[in-house]
């Protein structure tokens, strides 16, 4: 497994449509694992492919609530329930929040790594998530679409 470098905020691909994926192989697994590593490296709840450099449908959500990391292939969202307005951060917007709306509830059918079909149905924070990698994977931010006013740059902590 490898760290992949996080491609930031005014790198052209962060606006790219990702392409289906065909073959789930060797090369796409060794992907998955190096976005699960890079996602909990930099402390993130979800990465999406595009985010280090590969247009693929593929993101990982893990937003800590004991049931693990989330793999989704090809995922699309199938039904959303609610609003919720929220405050997000991006690994590829590094310090930087805003405001957002999101639904509720969504439900998203995907395969897993190893090909089969899932359904995930997400509440709250695994709503947001699964919202927020998907936008990716359609060229779409959070600034995207962001509650005009709400953008704020954090300094970072020193260590």
């Amino acid at each position: 497994m490898a760290i992949r470098n996080i491609r930031l905020e005014k790198d052209e691909i962060l606006k790219k449509k990702s392409r289906e994926v065909e073959v789930i192989d060797e090369k796409i697994q060794i992907l998955i694992d190096d976005m699960i590593e890079t996602m909990y490296k930099f402390n993130g709840v979800g990465l999406s492919a595009v985010q280090v450099g590969i247009l693929k449908r593929i993101a990982v959500i893990d937003i800590d609530d004991g049931t693990g990391v989330k793999i989704l292939i090809n995922p699309k969202i199938i039904k959303t329930k609610g609003e919720q307005e929220v405050e997000e951060g991006c690994l590829s917007f590094p310090n930087q929040y805003a405001k957002v709306i999101r639904p509720k509830e969504v439900t998203v059918e995907a395969l897993d790594r190893d090909g089969k079909k899932i359904t995930i149905k997400g509440k709250d924070l695994l709503a947001q998530a699964i919202c927020h990698e998907l936008d990716h994977l359609d060229g779409i931010t959070f600034i995207d679409l962001m509650i005009p006013g709400t953008l704020e740059y954090v300094e970072p902590k020193k260590d």
